[in-house]
């Protein structure tokens, strides 16, 4: 009988990034709700632009960068090095918007490995309160999945996540959206490999009309997704 030990991490991977791990990732539109009230994002194409742009300029150059070094730190108990990369991501959220679900999801995901009976030190989990990312880390680290798949399955649910939003709120039809899914997905194994060559110096994102539409969300007359 062949050995299937080894892929017993890819499991927990998959549940990390389940859309039924309640940490409530599914209730951020990330600026997109204002977006299509305004008109920036209309159909299927400029869906698919505006997450391009955010794969390009937010996900490879800050989040994969910094859950990459989040791992190592997590992986050396170094958690100084967990605080100072957690504060760099912080600062990095542009609207307080972003800021408040980078520490809501956070303490979601932290509570969360605390209620599973799992032996997470309580220290780790402390600085595991300050960003999401953080919490895939330690849990990752304490797992054995690997930092090249959790870079890949967050990757993936960042766009999934994403991807369900915009079909909710344009509206497009499922079909639509498997399609940008599909399409989305050939760019992913170069964005995960540009990450990587990401510097320290160069970790940072640029994504102005995601920020504006993010400060602009609060005053929308109705909202479908958290502000």
């Amino acid at each position: 009988m062949p050995n299937t030990r080894h892929l017993l991490p890819d499991f927990r991977l998959y549940q990390l990034m389940s859309p039924s791990l309640p940490i409530g990732a599914f209730t951020y539109s990330q600026g997109l709700e204002w977006a299509i009230e305004k008109g920036w994002v209309t159909n299927q194409e400029s869906l698919q632009l505006w997450l391009t742009d955010v794969l390009h300029h937010s996900l490879v150059t800050l989040e994969l960068p910094i859950l990459s070094r989040l791992y190592i730190a997590y992986e050396q108990n170094d958690l100084p090095a967990v605080t100072h990369w957690n504060h760099w991501l912080y600062v990095n959220r542009e609207t307080k918007e972003l800021r408040l679900e980078e520490q809501q999801r956070g303490k979601a995901t932290a509570r969360l490995l605390a209620q599973l009976g799992e032996p997470f030190p309580a220290h780790d989990l402390t600085c595991a309160e300050a960003s999401q990312l953080a919490g895939f880390a330690l849990a990752a680290n304490h797992w054995g999945i690997e930092s090249a798949a959790l870079n890949a399955g967050y990757l993936w649910s960042w766009l999934e996540n994403a991807t369900m939003a915009g079909v909710k709120l344009i509206p497009l039809g499922q079909s639509a959206g498997q399609q940008i899914l599909l399409s989305m997905s050939q760019l992913l194994p170069d964005a995960l490999a540009a990450s990587q060559r990401v510097q320290d110096h160069e970790i940072g994102s640029f994504t102005p009309a995601q920020a504006i539409a993010s400060s602009q969300h609060e005053t929308q007359y109705t909202r479908l997704y958290r502000s």
